[in-house]
């Protein structure tokens, strides 16, 4: 939808793209009922999916028609699009603690006598999030 700032002052090209709007919804509603009667409807009433691609191609085409209105209307701006939000998988925040937990096996030789030796190893992190905790003092109570 355009913002409110870049909507037209004049009421006549208002009327105008609520007209456009309104026939592109009435379109749009008329396909999705088709549509919704072809895959929940009755299997006699199932019509040829061929017919639907003429029911697309009049709405690509009124959709083109739209687009090519909203260019050649200078009031009009195309709408933004909104980016995929990024996160950062993988890698924690240098700032926090490190605790180092290494896991070493409790033999170190094997029971056929040879010593073990270490032949890969996983690293990995974790964030571990340790709540507040509450506690009341009680005034003049020794803490011992």
């Amino acid at each position: 939808m355009n913002a409110a700032v870049n909507l037209p002052d004049d009421v006549d090209a208002l009327k105008a793209i609520i007209l456009a709007q309104s026939e592109q919804n009435a379109r749009l509603e008329a396909l999705i009922a088709a549509l919704r009667q072809a895959m929940f409807g009755r299997k006699s009433e199932k019509i040829d999916p061929d017919q639907f691609e003429l029911a697309l191609e009049d709405i690509e085409a009124g959709i083109a028609r739209v687009e090519a209105e909203g260019e050649a209307n200078e009031l009009v701006t195309a709408t933004a699009t909104t980016k995929p939000r990024k996160t950062n998988r993988g890698s924690l925040p240098k700032h926090l603690p490190r605790i180092e937990d290494i896991i070493d096996p409790e033999e170190t030789a094997c029971a056929c006598g040879t010593e073990r030796h270490v032949i890969g190893e996983d690293v990995s992190e974790r964030l571990d999030v340790i709540p507040a905790q509450f506690r009341v003092p009680v005034p003049g109570a020794s803490s011992g």
